[in-house]
């Protein structure tokens, strides 16, 4: 398997760190185990559901840092068992995500052996997509007019005072 080194990009590519750290951490997550999926349930919710059969809630761990989102599991050692045949993996592992910005984990469910984390995008009200208004030049000087017509009102009062 080849390996490739990113840190030279940690030197010199100002603010491109983030996306030279994205690339190595998936280089590096190879092994396959568990298996998961990523569905989209709508346009701002996902959830991950995660293969983890023979896992307790006690061995599962959900931690979220610096926008990675890591599920490991731990497996205690129960004994000397012989097995004529192991199809079940019951190693312990640890898979990370990447969260793009905006992205809160909501929760976590265990059911029937399946993991579920439940995602969701919220983006501020300030970045979302807003339609701006077209006046006609007859809208923009009968509110200019206005504005200015309220401003005289104004000073005429203070004036009277």
């Amino acid at each position: 398997m080849t390996r490739y080194d990113f840190s030279p990009l940690y030197r010199s590519a100002i603010g491109f760190d983030r996306l030279a750290q994205f690339i190595d951490s998936t280089a590096r997550d190879t092994s396959g185990y568990p298996p998961y999926n990523i569905e989209l349930l709508s346009d701002d919710d996902y959830v991950i559901s995660m293969a983890v059969a023979g896992f307790a809630e006690n061995e599962l761990d959900i931690e979220i840092r610096d926008n990675v989102l890591t599920i490991s599991g731990k497996k205690e050692n129960k004994g000397d068992r012989k097995y004529l045949y192991q199809g079940l993996s019951e190693r312990s592992f640890k898979r990370s995500f990447q969260l793009t910005d905006y992205i809160v984990v909501k929760g976590a469910a265990l059911e029937n052996g399946l993991l579920n984390v439940q995602l969701q995008r919220i983006v501020p009200e300030t970045l979302k997509p807003r339609k701006i208004a077209i006046n006609s030049e007859d809208e923009t000087k009968a509110t200019i007019t206005q504005s200015t017509t309220a401003t005289n009102t104004v000073e005429e009062e203070s004036i009277a005072s």
